[in-house]
């Protein structure tokens, strides 16, 4: 199964893919992308360390290789999340096929788990944004839209509430 969760920064991406993981009785892995940077991003860090505390994951950091994440078949990974994957292979490793290795490695993830909940950021537009910006935010939203082909479930996060765009998700009211 494949369930794919994506929302502005902030919209409850992150508590809804807990939540998820927390209903299914499989071995938790959270495989973490983020490369916090500043006291903004350890904070981001230290938050989301409290969210998941007590509900049995093991953490597994991961910031450019989601190889690193050991599976034998039976688990359920959360990966959080796709946006901070992209953006590492692309930006500090100058991967110039990020986006496709992106794509690679959640779909290898994929097959090597029984349950993947993705994190992502969607919805936006880059409008605004320089040029290197500009072509990130493409590449994320080209990515989404795979992902979005490719899982059983995608949920989008609006005003703090999930909604199904696609599959069935018996966990969410």
């Amino acid at each position: 199964m494949f369930i794919l969760i994506t929302g502005a920064n902030d919209s409850g991406k992150s508590r809804c893919a807990e939540h998820i993981a927390s209903e299914i009785p499989l071995r938790r892995i959270y495989a973490a992308t983020m490369i916090p940077y500043g006291p903004d991003g350890e904070a981001r860090r230290a938050r989301h360390l409290r969210q998941r505390a007590g509900l049995g994951f093991h953490t597994v950091e991961c910031p450019c290789d989601l190889g690193t994440v050991a599976c034998s078949g039976g688990e359920l990974v959360l990966l959080e999340d796709v946006s901070n994957l992209l953006a590492n292979l692309a930006f500090s490793e100058k991967d110039p096929s990020a986006e496709e290795n992106t794509e690679r490695q959640i779909l290898r993830l994929k097959e090597r788990c029984r349950v993947l909940i993705a994190v992502t950021i969607g919805g936006l537009d880059g409008k605004d944004c320089d040029g290197v910006t500009k072509n990130y935010v493409a590449a994320l939203n080209r990515v989404n839209a795979f992902l979005s082909g490719q899982a059983d479930t995608v949920i989008e996060m609006r005003g703090g509430l999930p909604h199904l765009l696609k599959g069935e998700c018996p966990w969410i009211g």
